[in-house]
């Protein structure tokens, strides 16, 4: 670090001469400059590559999550049923949240909400329409009138379940935009009858494109009245989950510790019992996986720092290299008057720009490989400035660490020795 505070002190009009002999000198070793900025792009394209991939992942996750809106909790089965006891006690039970629970806590439930309840019925249905089908991966969900606006759904036609389809379980559906697209390309959806095993149902709804990111998403959905799916897929363990929107984003918090009060009460838990249930918000799953996504990233840029010492390394021996090829320009360099801190500002300032060169194309690589790679799995676009930042900063480093060595060497030359070389 010494010699790069030396080399910032020389004088602004000898850094532009060091950049244009730099330039002159990559233009002279054409193949070999190529080939040594292609090693630095490698390592900065590994590096800000994947932590694009990942950043954009982690916003495709935030997105996704409180696409639900920030004024949304759902209650849900404390997870297992059964937990393993502690100090050799008895296993402690977890009942699911059946529908009578559901059902008495949206009567009585106080605050100012929109309440919904939902369960998954299947997540590898068909669904058919005449000759037309689509893919064996529909999730099927019954929920009640109040679903769309508790999940953040919207409809592009058709409209909402009634009351009255909800209370006697009337066989009508409504579907998500990739299963409009597959079963009705040419036609619209509204009151045809679709096929899903022996069951058929009327379209009254289709749901507006929300996209499938990360796998959460819900254009491969269906949507059936909560009452017709407890009809036909019932099942003995089935649990429901209860969502709550509330009116204002500020009230989130009272209203959780409202609906923890009535569903305690609904559950006929005493006081000194513990939770038999968990409140989630919507972004509280977003947290937990950008959370262990933190390790991934750190693991990358293990990964993509072990490519740049590579880079370093192979960048000081090509140095080396032109330091000994060019002994004889170093010598006249000198005699004419050159210092040797003139000689190691040129030969570190070749360093830097090579680095940089390549850097600057290791990191258009980067984002274009990065997002491309995190689109496969539903990821957004994201133009990662921090990690372009530090991609510019790392060049500059490995530029002065490659650099520092072959500075030296030209700087020590005898101008009378290096005159003699052939």
């Amino acid at each position: 670090m010494l010699l790069l505070f030396a080399i910032l002190r020389l004088p602004m009009q000898v850094y532009f001469e060091n950049i244009k002999i730099a330039i002159d000198a990559i233009r002279h070793n054409l193949l070999r400059s190529i080939l040594t900025i292609l090693i630095i792009a490698i390592g900065i394209m590994a590096l800000v590559g994947i932590l694009t991939a990942i950043e954009s992942i982690k916003g495709s996750i935030s997105e996704n999550f409180t696409s639900m809106g920030a004024n949304t909790f759902t209650i849900k089965n404390y997870g297992m049923q059964i937990r393993v006891g502690k100090d050799g006690g008895k296993p402690k039970v977890y009942p699911p949240i059946n529908y009578r629970n559901a059902e008495d806590f949206k009567a009585e439930y106080y605050f100012p909400s929109k309440v919904s309840i939902s369960s998954w019925v299947a997540g590898a249905a068909t669904v058919k329409y005449e000759s037309y089908k689509s893919d064996p991966n529909i999730s099927v969900w019954g929920t009640d009138e109040n679903y769309l606006f508790t999940s953040g759904y919207e409809l592009s036609e058709g409209r909402n379940f009634s009351l009255d389809e909800i209370h006697f379980g009337r066989n009508v559906v409504i579907i998500g935009k990739e299963v409009n697209e597959k079963v009705f390309p040419n036609t619209s959806a509204i009151g045809k009858t679709i096929s899903g095993g022996n069951l058929k149902f009327k379209v009254i709804g289709v749901l507006k494109e929300k996209g499938s990111a990360m796998g959460f998403g819900g254009d491969k959905t269906v949507l059936i009245p909560i009452t017709y799916a407890r009809q036909f897929f019932s099942r003995s363990n089935q649990s429901f989950t209860i969502s709550v929107m509330c009116n204002k984003v500020e009230d989130l918090d009272p209203a959780i510790g409202a609906a923890i009060a009535k569903f305690r009460s609904v559950r006929k838990l005493k006081p000194v019992e513990e939770d038999d249930f968990t409140i989630v918000k919507s972004d509280n799953l977003a947290n937990i996986l950008i959370e262990n996504i933190r390790y991934v990233t750190l693991a990358a840029t293990l990964i993509g720092i072990i490519t740049l010492i590579g880079a370093a390394i192979g960048l000081m021996n090509i140095m080396l290299v032109s330091v000994t090829e060019r002994t004889k320009e170093i010598g006249t360099r000198k005699a004419m008057g050159a210092t040797a801190n003139l000689i190691r500002g040129q030969f570190l300032t070749e360093a830097i720009v090579v680095c940089q060169l390549g850097g600057l194309a290791g990191i258009i690589l980067g984002v274009l490989v990065g997002n491309l790679t995190s689109s496969f799995i539903g990821g957004i676009f994201v133009i990662p400035w921090l990690w372009i930042f530090c991609g510019i900063t790392l060049c500059i480093l490995v530029g002065v660490v490659a650099g520092i060595y072959p500075a030296l060497q030209a700087a020590k030359l005898d101008p009378i020795e290096a005159l003699r070389y052939e």
